[in-house]
């Protein structure tokens, strides 16, 4: 006797879902100029917790903005998540558009203390780490992207020495040995921290947009299909 064929609900039941892409944003810290608390890459992450991109769902959690405990927090979402892409965001201040990170340098040189009260003056990420890690993610296409959608963006090679670069560099040493690709965005100040100031400034439905658009890129890159 024949036996008869899976029903459809039950074969969408043994396909494995897509893994999930990780996107973290950064609590508000004392260069918040409007002293409202405020840091768009926390709000701009987790307007994107929950979403669909390409396929893959989207994770968000809020990284201290601390040296040392932001990269033992990134660690553990990245044990207990198992994201397939990573990207990690923060705020640049003075800047004008979403900046794109290229490289992440092994040293932590602050002109400010973190939210701990602690100032890393001229110290290695990772005590006899390279010198530098270049992103995995296909900027040249996410750039592109961008630009199509009219939004403000630039390719940036520096991603400071606070704790950003920080982040950017313990996630590339962390992914070094894997097949997950990752990399670090800056975004500007929002509208009411930037009031007043002078500084540009991009609002947070725009902030978020692209980085939707980023990502989607991202993963629709054909190069890279085989490893999301």
């Amino acid at each position: 006797m024949l036996s008869r064929p899976p029903s459809a609900k039950s074969r969408q039941r043994t396909v494995p879902a897509a893994p999930c892409v990780l996107v973290t944003g950064f609590e508000a810290f004392g260069d918040d100029p409007s002293g409202q608390g405020l840091n768009p890459s926390a709000l701009a992450a987790q307007a994107l917790h929950g979403q669909v991109i390409a396929g893959h769902p989207v994770v968000a959690a809020v990284l201290p903005c601390v040296f040392g405990r932001s990269v033992a927090v990134l660690k553990a979402l990245l044990k207990q998540h198992q994201p397939s892409w990573v990207l990690c965001t923060g705020q640049a201040g003075g800047r004008a558009g979403i900046s794109l990170e290229r490289v992440a340098i092994n040293l932590d040189d602050a002109n400010l203390p973190d939210n701990a009260g602690c100032m890393v003056v001229n110290q290695p990420v990772v005590a006899r780490g390279p010198a530098a890690y270049f992103s995995t993610l296909p900027l040249q296409a996410m750039l592109g992207a961008l630009q199509r959608a009219g939004l403000p963006c630039e390719l940036s090679s520096s991603a400071g020495h606070f704790v950003c670069n920080h982040v950017f560099y313990a996630l590339m040493h962390q992914l070094r040995k894997s097949p997950v690709r990752g990399g670090f965005v800056h975004v500007p100040y929002l509208p009411q921290q930037a009031a007043g100031t002078g500084r540009p400034s991009m609002a947070l439905q725009e902030i978020t947009q692209g980085l939707h658009v980023a990502l989607q890129a991202a993963l629709d890159e054909p190069s890279l299909q085989t490893l999301s």
